[in-house]
């Protein structure tokens, strides 16, 4: 396997703004370095039982029946549109005021959801992975070593940016500011909610 390659590729995918990269700036800079680091861990395990999954064949399971992708986009995009309400309800909250323990609970089990029901994350180990794996098979040892690469450079990825949207909080301390930010935050999550509509497999 040509793993060099791979994890360049990953690198490159992982620049690219998406999903994870918006709601990690977006709730480290709204709630703090706390709930971003444990988003964080959640994103972690969520893209590490992408690659399991992906191996034990849902993604052709997800092609067979149509009607199991429809329930999994609907699942994704109900989870971010909860995540949106919330956002947009807490942001008449004070600036600065926080739920650390409720916080980073609900973070963590929004970042392994929201990729455990993203079909696009299960599609990378069927699109991308295969054109570094010189014609081998993506079985569970092929997918557990790709998935660790992959999670390994996103999470350093997901940790640079958590890091920076948590000092862009101390800028935030003006009631106004965290409460455009918050909203603007709640506007972005909708936005993605209707990206996992939109999801193809293809």
């Amino acid at each position: 396997m040509d793993l060099l390659g791979f994890a360049l590729a990953v690198l490159l995918i992982e620049l690219t703004p998406g999903p994870n990269m918006a709601w990690l700036a977006g709730l480290a800079a709204t709630e703090g370095r706390r709930a971003g680091l444990a988003a964080v861990v959640g994103v972690a395990l969520g893209l590490l039982a992408n690659g399991v999954l992906a191996a034990l064949g849902l993604v052709a399971l997800l092609q067979a029946a149509p009607q199991l992708l429809w329930a999994l986009r609907l699942a994704g995009a109900g989870m971010m549109l909860w995540l949106a309400i919330s956002a947009w309800r807490d942001a008449d909250a004070p600036a600065g005021q926080g739920r650390p323990a409720a916080g980073t609970h609900q973070s963590f089990l929004a970042g392994a959801l929201i990729n455990l029901l993203n079909p696009k994350a299960y599609m990378f180990f069927v699109v991308v992975a295969p054109q570094f794996m010189a014609g081998r098979m993506l079985d569970l040892p092929a997918a557990l070593l790709l998935a660790g690469i992959s999670t390994g450079i996103a999470t350093a990825i997901h940790l640079a940016i958590v890091a920076t949207g948590a000092q862009a909080q101390a800028l935030l301390q003006d009631a106004r500011r965290m409460r455009l930010v918050r909203r603007l935050f709640a506007l972005v999550m909708l936005g993605v909610a209707v990206g996992f509509l939109a999801t193809d497999l293809g």
